[in-house]
C-alpha cells in the first residue's frame, strides 16, 4: 500500500502555517470586544445595570481563522453581547437589540468610527476602518441555560453543555416584538467547550510544550499561541471550500459549522496534521446523521435539537454541494499523499487551494518551522488514505453522548 511521504506531511504543515494569521491579529480581535465589554460597563451606560458580558464566539473562539483569499477581504469577528441580568421574561427581542444596539452606536461615535452602525438578522455590525480589515458582528443575548436544560431533558438529550445556553433576537421572527418566552436559541460558549473536548489532549501538550520552550507557565500561555492538528485540518479544509466555490452564485457552499463540527467527531486525536487530516475525510461523513424519510441531520453537539444540516431538506443543492466538495477534497488531498517533490505537490493543489498560498507552502516547507501554533514534529509514514463512497446507511439521530 502508497504512503504519505514526509514531504508531503512537510508541505501541509507549511500550508497551515501560511494560512494562519499573526498573534497581532487574536489581539486586535480579543482588543476590540474587550474595549466594547469596557464601554458597555462603564457607569453611564444605559444597560450597566443587566451585567453586559462581551466574548468572542466563531472562528476566532475556536482557532480556525484563516487569512483571506485577497486583501479586499475583511476578517469577520463574531462576538456576543450577553445581558446577564435581565431575562426573557422582562424584554422583547426588538426591545433587546434596540438596547444593545444604542450602546453600540454611541461607542461607534465615542471611537470616531466613520462608517455607520448596520442592522442585521441577528446581530449589529460595527465596521472598522479600512486599514483595520475587519468588522465585529455583535449579538445581543440573555441567558437561557435553564430552559434549554428542560428542553433537553424532556427528550432525554446531552445537558453538558446547557448550562451556558443564550437566547438570541432575530427580527424576521413573528413574535419579534412581543413578550414569550420561545426565543431563538444559541450557545457558543457551550459549543467551544465541546470543540475544545474533541482536542484536549493535543491542546495542552502544545501548551506545555510552549511554555518550557518560553520558561513561563502553562496558565499564562493563551489558546491561540497554539495549533492543534485538529483546527490545521479545519484551516485546510475552509480554504479548499473557499476555492471551489469562488465563483459559486447559489450561496451552496458547505457552511463552516457543519465542516467543524463533523471534522471534530471524525479527529481521533492524532498527532501529526497530515494523519489528522486524512482521518477526518475519511471519517466526517459517518456523523452526518439520518431521520426515517432520509433527511440529514446534524445536531449542534451543545444543543442537540437543533440541526445545522435543517437547510438542506429545503434546498438539496445544498447537500449535493457538500458531498461534491468531500469527493473532491478527498481525491485532491489523496493524490499528494505519495509525492516526493514539493513542486508536484503545489502543481497538484494549486487548483484547489490557489495558485499563491501553493507556491508559499512550496517555498516554507524547505525551511524551519516554529513552534507557534503548531502540530508535533513529523511522524514516520503511514498508509495512505483510502477514500470509499460507498453510501451510508441512514441511521436515526440519537443526540450526543
Amino acid at each position: 500500500m502508497a504512503t504519505v511521504t514526509s514531504t508531503s506531511r512537510r508541505y501541509i504543515e507549511a500550508l497551515v502555517d501560511e494560512l494562519d494569521i499573526s498573534d497581532s491579529r487574536y489581539e486586535q480581535a480579543n482588543e476590540s470586544y474587550m474595549s466594547l465589554g469596557r464601554w458597555l460597563n462603564r457607569p453611564a451606560s444605559s444597560i450597566a445595570a443587566y451585567a453586559p458580558a462581551v466574548y468572542v464566539q466563531g472562528s476566532f473562539g475556536l482557532g480556525t481563522v484563516i487569512k483571506p483569499i485577497n486583501l479586499t477581504e475583511e476578517y469577520d469577528v463574531d462576538a456576543v453581547c450577553e445581558l446577564k441580568d435581565l431575562g426573557k421574561s422582562q424584554v422583547t427581542q426588538f426591545a433587546l437589540k434596540t438596547m444593545v444596539g444604542a450602546e453600540i452606536e454611541g461607542y461607534r461615535r465615542s471611537k470616531s468610527m466613520s462608517k455607520p452602525l448596520r442592522e442585521c438578522r441577528r446581530c449589529w455590525a460595527l465596521d472598522y476602518a479600512d486599514g483595520a480589515q475587519f468588522h465585529m458582528d455583535v449579538v445581543p443575548a440573555l441567558p437561557n441555560g435553564g430552559s434549554v436544560r428542560k428542553l433537553l431533558e424532556a427528550r432525554s438529550l446531552d445537558t453538558r453543555w446547557a448550562s451556558t445556553a443564550i437566547a438570541i433576537t432575530d427580527k424576521e421572527r413573528w413574535d419579534y416584538a412581543i413578550k414569550t418566552d420561545d426565543w431563538p436559541r444559541s450557545n457558543p460558549k457551550g459549543y467551544l467547550e465541546w470543540f475544545r473536548s474533541r482536542m484536549i489532549v493535543a491542546l495542552n501538550e502544545r501548551k506545555r510544550a510552549l511554555a518550557k520552550s518560553m520558561n513561563a507557565s502553562v496558565e499564562k500561555i493563551p489558546d491561540y499561541k497554539v495549533r492543534t492538528p485538529l483546527q490545521a485540518s479545519i484551516m485546510i479544509l475552509k480554504r479548499h471550500r473557499d476555492i471551489m466555490f469562488q465563483d459559486d452564485r447559489s450561496n451552496s457552499a458547505p457552511i463552516s459549522i457543519i465542516i467543524t463540527t463533523l471534522a471534530a467527531h471524525a479527529y481521533s486525536g492524532e498527532e501529526d496534521v497530515a494523519d489528522a487530516l486524512f482521518s477526518i475525510l475519511s471519517g466526517m461523513e459517518r456523523h452526518i446523521l439520518r431521520d426515517g424519510r432520509g433527511a440529514a441531520f446534524i445536531p449542534n453537539p451543545s444543543d442537540p435539537m437543533e440541526n445545522f444540516a435543517d437547510k438542506w431538506a429545503e434546498r438539496p443543492e445544498r447537500e449535493s454541494a457538500f458531498f461534491r466538495w468531500l469527493r473532491q477534497a478527498q481525491s485532491d488531498f489523496s493524490r499528494i499523499a505519495q509525492l516526493n517533490t514539493q513542486a508536484g505537490i503545489a502543481e497538484v493543489l494549486s487548483p484547489h487551494v490557489g495558485a499563491e498560498l501553493a507556491k508559499r507552502a512550496e517555498s516554507r516547507s524547505g525551511g524551519s518551522r516554529s513552534m507557534l501554533r503548531s502540530a508535533t514534529g513529523f511522524v514516520a509514514a503511514t498508509s495512505s488514505p483510502s477514500f470509499g463512497s460507498t453510501p451510508r446507511v441512514p441511521s436515526k439521530p440519537q443526540g450526543f453522548a
